[in-house]
């Protein structure tokens, strides 16, 4: 079994500086606005029993004028899995339980229902295998063929750069995978999503983390400049609520369907960083 200490390392040097890059956009668009709001970053350490060194993270946490909700967590753990979750885990077993995590996740959610929300997740885990996995996806209560062509088209360019098969493969991924089955809809327009992109040796890591960093650097490139486009738009109070009832759609599916959710509960995450996606305020009517 090959040693991925460094690799792990190195992606999470990636993910820190991602999240810095992330938070000092997010915040510059808070200022032009006007508003002083920053993110306040809260260290948690993870407790794992007999693991002298189970790791952790930072949650961030900005609430604006802009981003009412905004949430930029990077986690770096390492351990075992439960026995009988690590028989559902790619690589692990309950013969063979132990892991390693590191990777960024992302929440937004807008104070105007123009303003789409979004999430965005990559991250590298290590089991007997290793691999890198994320995306993002692009959630507007009210949808705007710009933005949604706009947002896939980075994205697009970001999956072409690398597998001219990626991008159909993960924007159908996306597709699949954030879909509300008891809803019968989308969570919203969806984006890119991949899993599992193995890493069989050295050359494999670097071309994997390769395309994971220009994920991430899509993100940062097209996301701020949706936001400026819609975020002074007027609305009223039935775009608001429309804004509400979708929250309460996102909410139901991070809280029954996503996997992110499950890994961090079943692997002992910091339980307020993991429901950070969980948005500010929702409606059920």
């Amino acid at each position: 079994m090959a040693d991925w200490t460094p690799h792990t390392a190195r992606a999470k040097e990636w993910f820190e500086s991602l999240r810095d890059q992330i938070c000092a956009a997010f915040e510059e668009i808070e200022r032009e606005t006007g508003s002083d709001a920053s993110f306040q970053y809260t260290p948690w350490q993870r407790e794992e029993e007999g693991n002298p060194d189970p790791g952790g993270g930072v949650q961030g946490l900005m609430k604006g004028k802009v981003f009412e909700k905004v949430g930029v967590n990077v986690s770096t753990v390492k351990g075992s899995f439960s026995k009988d979750f690590a028989a559902s885990v790619n690589g692990a077993s309950p013969e063979h339980p132990g892991f390693t995590a590191t990777g960024i996740s992302l929440v937004a959610h807008m104070a105007n229902p123009h303003v789409p929300a979004v999430h965005m997740n990559t991250r590298f885990l290590t089991t007997q295998a290793a691999w890198f996995g994320g995306g993002a996806d692009l959630n507007p209560p009210i949808p705007y063929e710009e933005d949604t062509a706009d947002f896939h088209a980075r994205f697009r360019a970001a999956c072409m750069a690398h597998n001219p098969t990626y991008y159909e493969r993960f924007k159908k991924w996306a597709d699949d995978y954030f879909f509300i089955p008891h809803r019968g809809v989308h969570r919203g327009v969806g984006g890119i999503f991949y899993d599992h992109l193995e890493c069989a040796d050295d050359a494999a890591f670097e071309r994997n983390f390769a395309f994971t960093q220009d994920v991430g650097k899509a993100f940062l490139d097209i996301y701020p400049q949706l936001v400026r486009r819609r975020m002074e738009s007027e609305f009223t109070p039935q775009d608001k609520l429309q804004q509400l009832e979708w929250r309460g759609r996102y909410a139901e599916f991070n809280l029954v369907y996503d996997r992110g959710t499950l890994f961090g509960l079943k692997t002992g995450g910091n339980v307020d960083a993991i429901l950070m996606s969980l948005p500010p305020e929702a409606v059920w009517s």
